[in-house]
């Protein structure tokens, strides 16, 4: 191939294929198509700190200002606060609705020779009555928004990622001490 014939041919090139955009924080990169849109071709597979072009969830949902970025961490965190809160209330509720306790003994010996008695709680629900209906709702509610916040973490963005994780530890620590605690007497590992 000639110089002449080499340079008509990238200028050819160059006519109907742009070259790839990288974006400044180098977290995609995309190829306009001829269609006027683009692909996007590669995504962040580390964390970084930054607000521009930070898909979050939706496509639609682009975060491009510090603004824009406070909010979706005010918005993440909330929603790890409803998470942390949801399982909470799950746990509450079904106490509050157990049908069927039973309560069963076990003789178990003793170090100097007595036989101790230790008891175990069984506790069930009905499948077909409005508790275990409502239980059955907000566990989807739950497994949706825990997959909400594993994608949400999974942009890899500093930001994003503390506020779930101030969010889930600001929940827990509001919502679990309604949390009952079990303890065993009778055991003997601690």
């Amino acid at each position: 191939m000639t110089d002449m014939s080499h340079a008509h041919h990238d200028h050819h090139m160059e006519g109907t294929m742009s070259p790839p955009i990288t974006d400044p924080h180098g977290d995609h990169v995309t190829h306009p198509d001829s269609g006027g849109g683009s692909h996007v071709m590669m995504m962040q597979m580390t964390f970084f700190f930054g607000y521009k072009n930070v898909e979050l969830l939706f496509a639609g949902l682009l975060i491009n200002t510090p603004g824009e970025m406070v909010g979706a961490c005010i918005g993440v965190f909330l929603l790890a606060m409803f998470y942390e809160g949801l399982k909470i209330s799950r746990e509450i509720l079904l106490r509050r609705n157990q049908v069927n306790v039973r309560y069963n003994s076990m003789p178990i010996p003793g170090s100097d020779g007595t036989v101790l008695m230790e008891t175990h709680k069984t506790v069930g629900q009905r499948m077909l009555s409005l508790s275990h209906l409502l239980q059955t709702v907000l566990h989807i509610i739950q497994v949706v928004v825990s997959y909400f916040l594993m994608l949400v973490f999974m942009t890899y963005n500093g930001y994003l990622c503390i506020a779930v994780a101030a969010g889930a530890g600001f929940g827990y620590f509001l919502f679990s001490w309604k949390k009952a605690v079990v303890v065993d007497i009778t055991e003997h590992c601690h």
